[in-house]
């Protein structure tokens, strides 16, 4: 008896349902993302009051529309434009229109404030659902690609060598066509087009100098006046009859270094060392809470997190950050000056929320006596406040905090890398990559609030 097999005929016509609905099931993620931004204020959006021009898509449908995209992996315009024909949900989601590429762009990149409001409303919704966390929250940086390539950049060092070279045939150039009309003769160039080229490339380089060198003395105002906290801890130190460790820091000098980088294609981006090698980067921060939602999102230019505690705790939502009583961050953060910002007393309370960083290396394996040790030993009253933060962290109440860490923010960009796909800004410029990070967080937080509302409640 032959083997029997399912008749595939693609010949007779294929006819959609009546309802779309009856291919996307009930317990979708597309309905939830509708109904939450359903509940988000359209007043923010930058729409065509006027009523002239071409009728316009719903913002609230748009902003869905790109939240679910970025939920599934697809950021790119075109990408998402495709999407509106191809996927059954992007079709339910959009009521069987389809946006071109370059509305779906343009709304992206005109609503940073209608972005906005929604990170801060999705929270509230998770609120009202009882899923936000905040009492301990974790901080951290990643490093994600930017819309430029790294051989579309030039060092400071080999920009000026370039610009020598530059003028040197300029100067050529205008003498072969001197001598060119004093003997009535052709030089076999086309001079005006090619002096035209090399100077274009001259002015180019000279603003990446002059760029690379304005960055150089910002940086060496931020690091004078660290110097300066640095070195009037040592000068108490001193004072208390205590000798400071190692040599004085030497002041920063303010000159660019050779090998500072500008990007001719994105110059806000940098430089930065990822898991691949070097590349075109920006640094995204943010900072999760116990539930593994992102309650505040900011966007650095810095290859490190050295001076990112203080904006990344600026950038939680404010009626959350009243609740925050612990900040978790790893060694790249710490700096006496920023903890002790954090710290501070505020209005109607004792002190700002605790931190804390783990300023020492710590080994992945415990030790049996690590495992039956309770508490450190005393400190000493001329503690420095580093070691005095190491105390912290090796008390049974740090050790136990600052396990939350790692279960809680460095899964979080795993799952925006992994899971949702996202490993390059398709927007270009500080301002614009800042406003797509954050469509990023909220896309994020509605695919996690999802999860968690669906998981079974325990008693």
């Amino acid at each position: 008896m032959p083997a029997r097999l399912v008749n595939v005929d693609r010949n007779t016509p294929m006819f959609l349902p009546f309802d779309l609905r009856e291919w996307v099931p009930g317990e979708h993620i597309v309905h939830f993302i509708l109904e939450a931004v359903e509940q988000i204020s359209t007043e923010h959006f930058h729409i065509n009051h006027h009523g002239t021009g071409s009728a316009q898509y719903p913002p609230g449908m748009m902003l869905a529309l790109l939240i679910y995209c970025y939920c599934t992996g697809r950021t790119g315009s075109r990408t998402i434009e495709g999407a509106t024909y191809s996927d059954v949900a992007v079709r339910f989601l959009c009521a069987n229109l389809h946006p071109d590429h370059d509305s779906i762009c343009t709304f992206r990149r005109e609503n940073k404030a209608a972005i906005e409001a929604a990170f801060v409303q999705v929270l509230h919704l998770a609120q009202e659902l009882k899923l936000v966390r905040v009492g301990t929250i974790s901080l951290d940086g990643t490093k994600m690609l930017a819309n430029a390539s790294k051989h579309a950049a030039v060092s400071y060092g080999r920009a000026g060598e370039m610009i020598e070279q530059l003028q040197l045939e300029v100067k050529q150039l205008l003498e072969k066509a001197e001598a060119a009309d004093a003997q009535d003769t052709s030089t076999g160039l086309e001079v005006p087009a090619e002096l035209a080229r090399r100077e274009k490339r001259l002015a180019a380089l000279q603003e990446a100098r002059r760029v690379i060198e304005e960055r150089a003395r910002e940086a060496a105002a931020s690091e004078q006046r660290e110097h300066e906290t640095k070195m009037a801890e040592r000068q108490a130190q001193r004072e208390k009859g205590h000798k400071p460790r190692g040599k004085d820091p030497q002041p920063p000098g303010g000159e660019p270094k050779s090998k500072d980088q500008y990007n001719f294609t994105d110059p806000d981006s940098r430089i930065m060392k990822t898991g691949s090698g070097f590349q075109q980067a920006y640094n995204a921060q943010a900072a999760v809470d116990e539930n593994m939602l992102i309650v505040g999102a900011q966007l650095s230019q810095a290859a490190n997190d050295k001076e990112q505690l203080l904006p990344t705790l600026a950038a939680v939502a404010p009626e959350l950050k009243q609740e925050v009583k612990a900040v978790l961050v790893d060694s790249g953060f710490y700096s006496d000056s920023a903890v002790q910002a954090v710290e501070q007393p505020s209005e109607g309370s004792g002190h700002g929320p605790r931190v804390y960083a783990a300023v020492e290396r710590q080994a992945h394996h415990r030790t049996v006596e690590d495992l039956t040790k309770s508490e450190p030993a005393p400190l000493k009253e001329e503690a420095t406040p580093k070691e005095r933060m190491a105390h912290r962290l090796a008390s049974k109440t740090g050790r136990e905090l600052y396990k939350l860490r790692k279960q809680t923010v460095e899964p979080v960009f795993g799952i925006i890398k992994e899971a949702m796909g996202f490993r390059r800004f398709r927007l270009r410029g500080k301002e614009k990559v800042s406003l797509e990070w954050l469509l990023v967080c909220v896309s994020y937080n509605l695919k996690r609030i999802f999860a968690l509302k669906n998981l079974p409640r325990t008693a």
